[in-house]
């Protein structure tokens, strides 16, 4: 069975920045409060007139032309977002439609903060099953149209942006095996609910679970990639907090690994976190070619995935 690769990455931020300076002129917050309970400083903010699929299909743009790829190139798309506004066209089409495509497979994937990752493996079985040659992989979230700007415990929170992957057959172990799962009985903890939609989380329980239960798992997609912790160039967990984020790279054993921390600039993005981490590491020339990076994402539902890639 022929494996699969990431060929490519890019990713999209909107012009708009939102400063913890800003949000204590909004809600009862300052920058010390914020910094340090979750390490962000800014977020990027889209206008009324920037819709995901905008965000989205940007990021695939520079994604297919770092690649080298058309978008007749690609004959499937998969978006991870929760932040389309509507059922149908889903987002998959609606960037097809924006970038032009002659006529994809398309299929949203609504795994929150989990998304990119879900959808990155969907799209390795894909290629490995024969059912694709060469796919567009997106995370992209605009989770500032679903917070609730009166809750200052949520809304310094979230960011929106895209990120993505053009994705094709190439040799074994470009894309590692995915571990995936969920914790049903925790679905509550992160919520986007009601009319209209917000963003709601109990922040305490996806923190214990996360610092407690993470470990394990990551390391359990590193066996599953043939690697120890130790063997890894770069760590990209969900970019959710940086009080998070730290002690999980230190607690999984990656002692030689760069560790992304883009919250700090980016905030919670949901599904584009990982992809928009992930592009500016390799960006910054800060992993290199070949280079094995763990990417795990975990949150909404509450889902996890993640799975050791080689850098394109």
């Amino acid at each position: 069975m022929i494996g699969s690769r990431i060929v490519a990455v890019g990713h999209y931020q909107p012009a708009g920045v939102l400063t913890n300076e800003d949000l204590a002129g909004m809600v009862d917050t300052s920058d010390e409060w914020i910094t340090s309970r979750v390490g962000i400083r800014t977020r990027h903010v889209a206008g009324p007139d920037e819709p995901v699929d905008e965000l989205a299909a940007h990021a695939a743009a520079k994604a297919l032309a770092t690649a080298g790829r058309t978008p007749a190139d690609i004959d499937l798309v998969l978006v991870a977002t929760s932040t389309a506004i509507d059922r149908s066209p889903n987002m998959a089409a609606r960037v097809a439609a924006r970038l032009d495509m002659p006529g994809p497979a398309v299929l949203d994937v609504n795994v929150v903060c989990a998304g990119f990752t879900h959808a990155l493996a969907t799209a390795d079985h894909a290629v490995r099953a024969g059912a694709a040659s060469r796919v567009l992989v997106i995370g992209a979230d605009k989770m500032t149209a679903v917070a609730d700007w009166t809750d200052r415990s949520t809304c310094v929170l979230v960011g929106d942006g895209a990120g993505a992957a053009v994705v094709e057959a190439g040799g074994e172990g470009g894309i590692g095996p995915v571990l995936w799962g969920s914790v049903p009985e925790m679905g509550h903890a992160v919520r986007i609910e009601g009319t209209p939609p917000r963003f709601a989380q109990e922040g305490q329980s996806v923190y214990r679970w996360a610092t407690t239960r993470l470990p394990t798992l990551a390391r359990q997609a590193c066996e599953k990639a043939g690697l120890t912790p130790e063997d890894l160039a770069a760590v990209v967990l969900h970019q959710a907090n940086l009080r998070i984020i730290e002690p999980l790279a230190r607690r999984i054993g990656a002692v030689n690994a760069v560790v992304a921390r883009d919250v700090t600039e980016s905030g919670n993005t949901s599904a584009a976190s990982i992809p928009l981490a992930f592009s500016k590491l390799i960006e910054r020339g800060e992993v290199s070619t070949g280079d094995p990076v763990l990417l795990f994402g975990f949150g909404g539902n509450l889902s996890y995935a993640g799975q050791v890639v080689r850098c394109p």
